[in-house]
């Protein structure tokens, strides 16, 4: 008997890009699934568009949220919607896409592997494809290899909450899925659910992530959200998934590439909201941003530049664009 999948769709103001990401869904080869449309009070007519949609196709249904809320809490709403027999749960995100397999292969290898708890796959970021250095023989891993893939090898395996596919018992049993009031909660529930169970990854492109629209991630990608990201996580899991030497090699390395990455963005004149994002991310590992240590980091890139006028150069030209950008 072929498992029933829900997918489910969380949206706000997203309707330039809604229809598109629905008929991703409808175009999927596998063909037992529900759709959850989870409209967080839209105001642009993403609404409507979901209606149109499910009143044509009743594998289709439309909710909302009691009033208006944030992203992250709009999501955990979303999954407390799925009906209770299906055995997968599959979020695309409204701006992204899935590709026609991309259930059908999914589940077929969670399928194969009962243990498995999150199966991911190859994405397209824009036009990039990730992730990168994965060895194609490998679909299974036990869930503590999969994280050391991403803390030590530097391989992201778990893309976007759209690139992952969830057993749905284990999004029944953890309340609220994604943690709220964090930077990277769907980073953080790949790793926690993978500290008790196994994980799959199908070599293939099955999901699409859009990198030219308004997004949370796109703010974060202005302030190099990614370095902090690697770093959080290596502080926040490195120890559950590291032997003590594998751990103080790896954090050596992700700590001092991202001190001197703070040490660069001061000398670039970054703005407050660059520094504000880096505070309260540093704050969830229960970290600070330390004056005294961003000083001395500076004054040694300052004098690495110093001796190489051209790289000189180019960060001053940086520094002053910043100091002349409106509204700064």
């Amino acid at each position: 008997m072929t498992p029933r999948v829900s997918v489910v769709t969380p949206f706000y103001n997203t309707a330039p890009y809604l229809a598109g990401c629905i008929e991703s869904v409808l175009a999927q080869s596998h063909g037992d699934f529900e759709y959850v449309l989870v409209d967080n009070h839209s105001t642009d007519g993403g609404g409507e568009i979901a209606a149109r949609y499910a009143a044509r196709d009743r594998r289709l249904r439309v909710v909302s949220p009691p009033s208006f809320v944030g992203q992250v809490p709009n999501y955990n709403f979303a999954l407390g919607q799925i009906a209770p027999d299906t055995r997968y749960v599959k979020l695309v995100q409204a701006d992204d896409a899935i590709f026609p397999r991309c259930l059908t292969e999914m589940v077929a290898l969670a399928q194969a592997h009962p243990t498995i708890a999150l199966v991911s796959a190859y994405r397209l970021f824009g036009t990039e494809l990730q992730p990168g250095g994965l060895s194609h023989t490998r679909t299974f891993f036990t869930g503590k290899d999969a994280c050391r893939v991403v803390l030590k090898d530097g391989i992201y395996l778990f893309g976007s909450s759209t690139t992952v596919m969830f057993r749905a018992d284990c999004v029944r049993t953890r309340t609220p899925f994604f943690i709220e009031g964090r930077l990277f909660e769907d980073a953080e529930v790949c790793f926690d659910l993978l500290a008790e169970h196994d994980f799959g990854f199908v070599h293939q492109i099955l999901s699409y992530t859009r990198t030219d629209n308004d997004s949370l991630w796109a703010g974060m990608r202005a302030y190099d959200g990614w370095l902090l990201a690697r770093r959080n996580q290596v502080a926040q899991y490195g120890r559950r998934f590291l032997t003590d030497e594998e751990f103080a090699d790896v954090w050596r390395k992700r700590d001092r590439q991202y001190r001197s990455f703070l040490a660069q963005a001061w000398l670039e004149g970054r703005d407050d909201g660059f520094w504000k994002f880096h505070r309260l991310g540093l704050a969830t590992v229960g970290d600070a941003l330390d004056r005294g240590q961003l000083v001395r980091d500076t004054a040694r890139a300052a004098l690495g530049y110093a001796l190489s006028p051209s790289r000189l150069g180019a960060v001053l030209r940086r520094r002053l664009r910043r100091s002349s950008t409106p509204g700064r």
